[in-house]
């Protein structure tokens, strides 16, 4: 009795594994197999679409344990479907041209939601709103579900921990692969300067007022030459004042640092049209261009505009997201 009791405990516990070494084939383009089912977790392998896998563990929420050639991973079950089975496919069920209207339909609407990251960390924000709260990052090439596209500058996309939106820019689709698709390269350009001319013009209305009025000095000071001196010196000073206040382009160089809570903390102006900016809520640094108009200094991030007004040659002042006054170290 014993040994019957013990070999129906072995059968139960052999169609247990088996049925969970399931076959599985890869939705995405490119899928990520993690050390465990920590979406932070090490990548220790990476899968190619319609690449068939083995489940061993699918009781995980968001995850499934599976077999590799160098082991066991984890992958996210949003990016894998089942196999259907042998006899399945050798008997389909009988289909109407309505049927086969909806499969196609709904084949369609589930391919077109994976997309594929091409910027390194993405910002996934609370509402597809650029100023508001950022809620998580997404890793380059990192393949995303998105569920809602009617928005013109943001998607909806499933993440690990919830939803959030992500600004269509930086998304370009995997699946399906109707047409070569051109990859999109991001890149940070210098933000466009509108030409304003009223400076010139100031510039010379008041060095041609100043001619005017040195020249009527000289004609009708009876040659005094202390007045024509000092007349002389005056006038040079005011339009020597006036090119470098409204003329001569503003300059900034080296290292400003701020030491309120902002998350720009330094900008290192190394070039002349490049800075390396310090990010404290990604720990990390990133180069951008930059121009000089009047005294604002205008720059991009990914998404944002970063502003800084030049007080003077060794401090800026900032506002937004660089809010709080930087020093020249």
């Amino acid at each position: 009795m014993i040994r019957i009791f013990f070999l129906i405990t072995a059968l139960f516990l052999i169609s247990n594994f088996v049925k969970a070494q399931e076959t599985y084939r890869v939705k995405a383009d490119k899928l990520r197999v993690r050390a465990s089912s920590d979406p932070k977790s090490k990548v220790v392998a990476n899968l190619l679409q319609n690449e068939s896998i083995t489940v061993l563990d699918a009781s995980d929420a968001k995850f499934y344990k599976i077999k590799i050639k160098t082991g066991e991973g984890w992958v996210s079950k949003d990016f894998i479907e089942k196999v259907p089975s042998t006899t399945a496919a050798s008997t389909p069920p009988a289909t109407t041209p309505q049927t086969t209207m909806a499969q196609n339909n709904s084949a369609d609407s589930t391919a077109d939601v994976i997309y594929r990251v091409t910027t390194d960390n993405l910002r996934v924000r609370q509402k597809a709103d650029p100023k508001s709260k950022v809620i998580g990052y997404l890793p380059e090439n990192e393949n995303v579900a998105v569920i809602d596209s009617a928005d013109a500058s943001y998607f909806k996309i499933k993440v690990t921990n919830g939803e959030g939106w992500v600004s269509k820019e930086f998304l370009v689709r995997v699946s399906p692969v109707k047409a070569p698709i051109k990859k999109n390269t991001t890149s940070i350009e210098i933000p466009s300067i509108d030409k304003d001319y009223s400076n010139i013009i100031f510039f010379v209305v008041v060095a041609l007022v100043m001619g005017t009025i040195l020249y009527f000095i000289f004609k009708y000071s009876n040659q005094n030459k202390i007045l024509i001196g000092i007349s002389a010196i005056v006038v040079l000073l005011v339009i020597y004042f006036c090119f470098v206040t409204f003329i001569q382009p503003k300059k900034v160089s080296g290292t400003f640092i701020s030491d309120s809570e902002t998350q720009y903390k330094t900008f290192d102006f190394g070039t002349k049209d490049s800075v390396i900016v310090k990010d404290t809520y990604t720990d990390s640094t990133f180069t951008t261009k930059y121009v000089i108009e009047g005294d604002m200094i205008k720059m991009y991030d990914q998404q944002n505009m970063i502003l800084l007004l030049i007080r003077d040659e060794n401090t800026l002042v900032g506002e937004g997201f660089t809010r709080g006054t930087f020093t020249k170290k």
